[in-house]
């Protein structure tokens, strides 16, 4: 039995929700990324509660989500400028809370630090930099290059100059800069599902109102809601007649983050629609990369960073994250070092390489079937498996392949599928960024439970309208 009925409207799904999103901000103000140096550090007492409140607002957000997703489903839909003012709604209390669900924006506000002082972010990590700023960086990240581009370091260092590198306002300008990414997200998502022949509504739903958007890329800053904004407008001028604009704009994408650069074969694609002859392709395609390379040329002189990214793509990752391809490598190495091989510490680069070529051979089985997907539906399953057959992931990193899905998504049962995916994925990190322990774990769901009883009750109380008599008891006979 569904936990709310399916005929809760539309009003009491953005209420919910706006609850939800109050209540993950204010859980955030002692269960969040904090700053270490913050002099009002809370206790441990006050972090375990704001805890209980982050996954009791988390689990509020969902359902409010889901319910929303029936409305759009219903016979009288909200319209897209509707969605749009939810989403600014949910967004709301997020904006002004502390980072949550990840350390990374520290690690961008030190790398604009580090350009702005001229210091190499590719050679070297924030250590370099010193000062209290590098005290905030998570530690496997102080000592290991930037593998971003020149586009995000720029706009990372005009952030870090404008707030002196101040904690709290760096912070801000961070997520300002990511609001800007989710804004031009949200613009994108409507004319790409006109272009591709999908419900707009839907598509804003699934890629914009998403769980993971609001708590990755609006609470967390994180960088991804700029390479995906700069994607979506990319191909929206390209879906249309300005396909050098698109290639541009694309390439700027990828110049926040690489994986963006696959967006430009949907760019050849779309510039080459309609037309016959595989001069005409040809032609598209050397167009589109003479636009990227000069794109990527004035972008990098601009930036004065040069290029190091390239190199840096390599950074190391974590050695005790979630992909398919570390755990499988942990595994392995695992067997064979209690075997007594001496191959045990060749495992892990064994199966990373063996995902790297999995992701070319999936990449590549996506762009020559029969019947071809459409462009725009290609780029995003190509980001999926990029995503899924890394060497790394994390939760955010799913939206890279779901936000052109809700987009293009030939079907519904696909948009449900991705939506199932995104529920659970958005209760899998902790919002002080750290790794889960036991007792955390149990805080955590508890304050899922407790979301899970609010909502019991809310059901309870609607399966019998207000105001309407209940049955009449029987009268006693005489």
């Amino acid at each position: 039995m569904p936990l709310v009925p399916a005929s809760v409207d539309f009003r009491r799904c953005r209420l919910l929700g706006l609850i939800g999103s109050a209540a993950l901000a204010a859980g955030g103000t002692t269960a969040g990324a904090l700053p270490i140096r913050d002099v009002l550090s809370p206790s441990a007492a006050g972090a375990a509660l704001g805890l209980v409140g982050v996954y009791f607002g988390v689990v509020l957000l969902i359902a409010a989500w889901a319910l929303l997703g029936r409305e759009i489903r219903g016979p009288e839909p909200p319209a897209p400028r509707s969605l749009l003012l939810v989403l600014a709604l949910w967004a709301a209390p997020l904006v002004v809370a502390p980072p949550l669900f990840s350390r990374d924006v520290y690690s961008y506000l030190a790398q604009g630090a580090m350009v702005d002082a001229h210091i190499d972010v590719y050679a070297y990590g924030p250590a370099r930099l010193g000062g209290p700023l590098v005290s905030e960086v998570a530690p496997i990240w102080r000592h290991t290059g930037a593998p971003y581009g020149p586009v995000f370091l720029s706009l990372a260092k005009v952030t870090a100059d404008l707030t002196r590198t101040e904690v709290s306002a760096g912070v801000l300008g961070m997520r300002f800069v990511a609001l800007l990414g989710v804004a031009l997200m949200a613009a994108a998502l409507p004319r790409l599902a006109r272009h591709c022949g999908t419900d707009p509504a839907a598509a804003l739903w699934l890629g914009a109102l998403n769980p993971l958007v609001l708590l990755h890329l609006v609470a967390g800053a994180h960088n991804d809601a700029v390479m995906l904004g700069l994607l979506g407008v990319g191909l929206v001028a390209a879906s249309g007649r300005w396909h050098l604009l698109g290639a541009v704009l694309v390439t700027l994408a990828a110049l926040v983050k690489a994986p963006a650069a696959l967006g430009l074969l949907a760019v050849v694609a779309l510039r080459a629609r309609g037309r016959t002859g595989r001069h005409r392709v040809l032609r598209a395609a050397l167009t589109t990369a003479a636009a990227a390379l000069t794109t990527t040329v004035v972008a990098t002189a601009v930036a004065g960073t040069g290029y190091g990214w390239i190199g840096a793509l390599k950074t190391p990752v974590s050695p005790q994250n979630w992909a398919l391809t570390s755990v499988l490598g942990r595994v392995t190495g695992d067997l064979l070092h209690h075997a007594g091989s001496d191959l045990a510490p060749l495992a892990a680069p064994a199966w990373h390489g063996i995902g790297i070529a999995a992701t070319l051979v999936a990449v590549l089985v996506i762009w020559l079937r029969r019947p071809r997907p459409a462009p725009v539906y290609a780029v995003g399953l190509s980001l999926a498996a990029i995503a899924v057959l890394g060497p790394a992931i994390r939760p955010w990193y799913v939206l890279w392949g779901l936000f052109l899905i809700a987009a293009a998504a030939p079907s519904s049962s696909v948009r449900r599928r991705v939506a199932a995916v995104s529920g659970v994925l958005a209760l899998a990190a902790l919002p002080s960024g750290g790794p889960v322990d036991t007792q955390q774990l149990a805080l955590a769901v508890s304050g899922g439970a407790l979301a899970v009883v609010v909502l019991w009750q809310v059901h309870q109380s609607t399966r019998q309208p207000a105001g309407l008599p209940g049955p009449r008891e029987p009268e006693p006979s005489v």
